[in-house]
């Protein structure tokens, strides 16, 4: 199990989470424009977004991202997982909005990439140094 090599600041903390949160908003943004969905680009993108977000928040808290949050394995999976999973079911059921498998591949990969891949790097970083 990996550890971090410097200490957890607030600073820290705030910086893993922001990461995370523009990690979702990206998703969604990219989203957006591949499929050239109209409307409102702050408004359509929150509603697209939010439910994604919620799951990012249960993330945190199940993974209690805060003691560790850089590193990949088990934080950064179980961020992403609950990003994921938590955001599929309220977008389905709460939203009342389509989760096509091909949007839930789509979604998986990209969350995955950005939610652990940033982590991978800060963790190979911290390594080399």
């Amino acid at each position: 199990m990996a550890t971090e090599s410097s200490p957890v600041t607030g600073r820290r903390i705030a910086a893993s989470l922001a990461v995370d949160v523009l990690a979702v908003v990206l998703f969604v943004l990219i989203g957006r424009r591949s499929h050239h969905e109209g409307g409102s680009v702050v408004v359509g993108a929150l509603r697209v977004a939010a439910p994604f977000l919620i799951g990012l928040a249960v993330g945190w808290l199940v993974a209690r991202a805060w003691r560790t949050p850089t590193v990949p394995f088990p934080t950064g999976v179980v961020v992403w997982m609950s990003t994921l999973v938590v955001g599929m079911l309220l977008r389905r059921f709460a939203w009342s909005n389509s989760t096509a498998l091909a949007f839930v591949i789509v979604a998986a990969c990209f969350t995955g990439l950005f939610l652990i891949g940033w982590r991978m790097l800060v963790e190979w970083r911290s390594e080399r140094d």
